[in-house]
């Protein structure tokens, strides 16, 4: 059976270049970067190495490469971090983001009420494209922070960033993004964005999981939410994951290059799939049509619940995701699709294919091949359950 991977805003295999670049990291230069000796120069040469890789990418500097565990790691350190630094400036600790936010920016919004400050979330309207009209309002709040993600994880939706980026800083409010799945897909140039700080993961881009960074353009809108060494400007302490830095720098150095060809090329296969799986199932919605990412379909097959497409898929050999979770054993809709609204029969029934760099028109074509036998399979199990 060929198996056919179409989950890639999930995660990536790791690229062979990468893996190559880090392997050294994990046999011979193995030291401490903290260390003076020569096991930790080697070591300290390869992170900061991995810091020139990650800033070139997007337009930062090295000073301003934050490593960390990955994005929901470096999220946190966005919000809960620039709350505590405005409340050590005396100033309220209120963040404010948005309803499609991926879980590690709400949570962690919600966090910030919990050590006693405030949260905004903002609306978007039916494509998932924030409204201004209520950032324009919070602004008026002054708040320590507005989080706004680059790209959706779920349906591709790509915000306004150099708008928003204006909007803050001509109210003097620092921005932040989650630009995880735009990182490697769009050109991010951070100081034009006039993002403040901004997420980045290394496993979305053929780096190994557990490595992702925070870019700080400015230190001092940003306190620590760990404490311990002075490592990374006190901001992250910890001995750092040279081996993970040095490949997320790899992976990136490869993004960078192969920027244009990439996004064409996957934009390319995203449209005809969009298109024949559309013809295939007459009734077929599609989420989020506006500005979207190169890499991520999000669709919704009208009396078909997600769960059993995914797993007739499974069986069919295809990975992808649903657009539900669940949670306290109930399925629920996404919380993207619900702000956007979508209705809740609807959204039970969405999907997420998400390209990458092993995607090739082949696996597109496997797809649309089973996809139209996998949907009346599960249509007709649904109507004689009775849940058509």
């Amino acid at each position: 059976m060929q198996l056919t991977y179409l989950d890639h805003a999930a995660t990536t295999p790791v690229r062979p270049e990468v893996l190559e670049a880090m392997l050294p990291f994990l046999s011979v230069a193995w030291g401490n970067p903290s260390s003076s000796h020569r096991f930790g120069r080697a070591a300290r040469a390869g992170l900061e190495q991995g810091k020139r890789d990650v800033a070139a990418a997007l337009g930062a500097e090295p000073n301003q490469v934050i490593f960390t565990s990955g994005g929901t790691e470096a999220d946190n350190l966005a919000l809960i971090g620039a709350a505590l630094a405005a409340r050590s400036h005396g100033r309220r600790m209120h963040v404010v983001t948005t309803a499609i936010e991926h879980k590690a920016v709400l949570a962690a919004a919600h966090a910030v009420v919990t050590l006693g400050g405030e949260e905004t979330i903002l609306g978007v309207d039916r494509q998932g494209v924030i409204r201004f009209d209520e950032l324009d309002e919070a602004l008026e709040r002054q708040p320590a922070l507005v989080s706004v993600m680059w790209v959706n994880n779920e349906v591709g939706v790509v915000q306004p960033m150099p708008e928003i980026g204006a909007r803050c800083e001509a109210a003097g409010v620092p921005l932040h993004s989650d630009a995880v799945q735009a990182f490697g897909k769009l050109p991010i140039d951070i100081a034009a964005s006039g993002c403040r700080l901004l997420s980045i993961s290394g496993h979305k881009i053929g780096a190994p999981k557990g490595i992702g960074a925070l870019i700080v353009r400015d230190r001092r809108i940003v306190d620590a939410i760990i404490h311990g060494g002075g490592q990374q400007y006190g901001i992250r302490p910890g001995t750092e994951n040279v081996a993970g830095a040095v490949a997320m720098g790899r992976a990136a150095q490869l993004a960078r290059q192969e920027l244009d060809g990439e996004r064409a090329r996957l934009a390319t296969l995203r449209e005809d799939l969009r298109a024949r799986l559309a013809a295939a199932v007459c009734d077929l919605v599609v989420h989020g049509e506006g500005p979207h990412a190169p890499h991520i379909l999000s669709i919704s097959v009208p009396g078909a619940e997600a769960e059993a497409l995914l797993m007739h898929l499974d069986l069919a050999g295809i990975a992808c995701s649903g657009g539900s979770a669940c949670a306290t054993g109930a399925v629920e809709p996404s919380h993207v699709l619900t702000a956007m609204g979508v209705e809740r029969s609807l959204a039970l029934g969405t999907l997420r294919f998400s390209l990458g760099h092993d995607t090739t028109a082949a696996d597109i074509e496997c797809l649309v091949g089973a996809f139209p036998g996998v949907v009346a399979r599960v249509r007709q199990l649904s109507s004689t359950l009775g849940r058509a």
